[in-house]
């Protein structure tokens, strides 16, 4: 090649014109662009406006699936208050209220009058290992026999059989509707102990004081639930009520539009997601908060270790759906950074495939292949990932009560879905010093 031919041909000054008026035209386009600010930032305020909104539902969504699930539910609603009848501080209240009514209708002074003869000895010998007065020793006695009752099967079974009967015990503290055994009377919903009666003074019969099978039908209550701002609240837990599952979705649909119409739609994406996780976090820091007011406003009259029981066992689901928003959010962020273009997200990813690599690099070294499996996986990867990420998405959505760790439990399934994927498309570490030999250094029969 001559040097006429190797030397560049100089850029007349028509060519540089023309150039320099391209490179104008560039910028003006690129002004032209940025002044439209008014429009841009109406459709940003409008996305962010969206993404406040649903963060905002998002603790409401959590309060209305709770509230659907604990009325709606018969089954779910017996099956969460079930546990209570074998709390001991429950079995503690509801002893010392049944204790209480048999005594305030037990006549001490005709109890060894009213036993007949041949019962006597083994009436005296019972109370005397209880001490010397007379009414301790009674009120012990029965108390003994009150906490056995509520320690029985047959407490359980009395549990169980009024919550069901009277599902709607969280539905009348909340809209004052309904009846039953269980009662809403001065902002206080009350279960009738009445049965619990019955069994303790059949037991204190049987053990020889039957001066207590004269005691009239008594009915007496243990205290569930009490709050005096129920009338206040009532109507608007009532729309909640109504609102039910589907108010989850408006929260997330809002969210999803908001990032739809967003300029940078991964930015928005992860900021929803912090912003609903960290929304309804706010509402189990509530839930902490409230419990301890609420405990700290219970009459004198009410068991706080029982009415401490009744508002962790009932509000457990939604502590729940708590935990579920929170890992949610908190996964969904993260797999929007972790697939942007940021350069530390792009250096995890790096880590990620090159870890793969490697180890497909050391299975072919081993003898093992793929065979036709890899490239088809390479050849579909695309669509094989949607079809695990919508598959995890099903499960999830089918389950009918998900907890945190069934949502962190789904998340790594899909993590290893796609590391087994991601081994299968790989071609391998091509860069490891096996690779690298030689033909010389390779066997002659290779």
């Amino acid at each position: 090649m001559s040097d006429e031919q190797a030397a560049p041909e100089p850029r007349d000054g028509a060519g540089a014109n023309a150039e320099l008026e391209q490179l104008r035209s560039r910028v003006a386009e690129l002004e032209a662009a940025g002044q439209r600010p008014p429009k841009h930032r109406i459709r940003s305020l409008l996305a962010a406006l969206l993404i406040v909104l649903g963060c905002v539902l998002a603790p409401l969504s959590a309060v209305a699936a709770w509230s659907a699930s604990i009325v709606g539910d018969t089954d779910r609603y017996v099956d969460t208050v079930a546990p209570l009848a074998g709390d001991p501080d429950i079995q503690n209240a509801a002893a010392n209220r049944v204790t209480d009514a048999v005594m305030t209708r037990l006549d001490l002074t005709t109890l060894l009058s009213g036993v007949a003869p041949t019962e006597r000895p083994l009436l005296e010998k019972a109370l005397g290992r209880l001490g010397d007065s007379l009414e301790g020793a009674v009120r012990s006695f029965v108390h003994d026999k009150a906490k056995a009752v509520v320690a029985s099967d047959a407490f359980r079974t009395i549990w169980t059989d009024a919550n069901r009967r009277v599902h709607g015990a969280v539905d009348k503290a909340l809209t004052g509707s309904g009846g039953g055994a269980v009662e809403l009377k001065d902002d206080t919903v009350t279960l009738d102990l009445g049965p619990v009666v019955e069994q303790v003074k059949q037991r204190l019969v049987d053990d020889g004081m039957t001066v207590a099978g004269n005691i009239p039908e008594v009915h007496t209550d243990i205290t569930l639930v009490k709050a005096d701002d129920i009338g206040q609240v009532k109507t608007y837990v009532r729309l909640l009520q109504l609102a039910g599952t589907w108010l989850p979705f408006v929260a997330v649909a809002l969210i999803a539009g908001g990032v739809l119409l967003a300029g940078r739609r991964r930015r928005a994406l992860v900021a929803g997601a912090l912003g609903f996780a960290v929304a309804t976090a706010l509402l189990g820091i509530g839930l902490t908060i409230g419990r301890a007011i609420y405990l700290d406003r219970l009459p004198s009259g009410v068991s706080q270790p029982a009415a401490g029981s009744v508002y962790d066992v009932l509000t457990r689901f939604l502590r729940t759906s708590v935990r579920v928003a929170i890992a949610l959010g908190v996964i969904v962020a993260l797999a929007a950074w972790l697939t942007g273009p940021g350069r530390r997200a792009t250096w995890v990813r790096g880590l990620w495939t090159s870890s793969i690599d490697a180890v497909r690099g050391v299975t072919d070294r081993a003898g093992l292949r793929t065979g036709p499996v890899g490239p088809f996986v390479r050849r579909y990867r695309t669509w094989i990932t949607w079809v695990l990420v919508a598959v995890v998405l099903l499960v999830y959505l089918l389950w009918s009560y998900p907890t945190g760790w069934v949502v962190v439990g789904l998340a790594l399934t899909l993590l290893f879905a796609l590391a087994v994927l991601e081994f299968l498309a790989s071609k391998g570490d091509r860069s490891s010093p096996g690779d690298r030999s030689s033909p010389g250094d390779r066997p002659a029969n290779a």
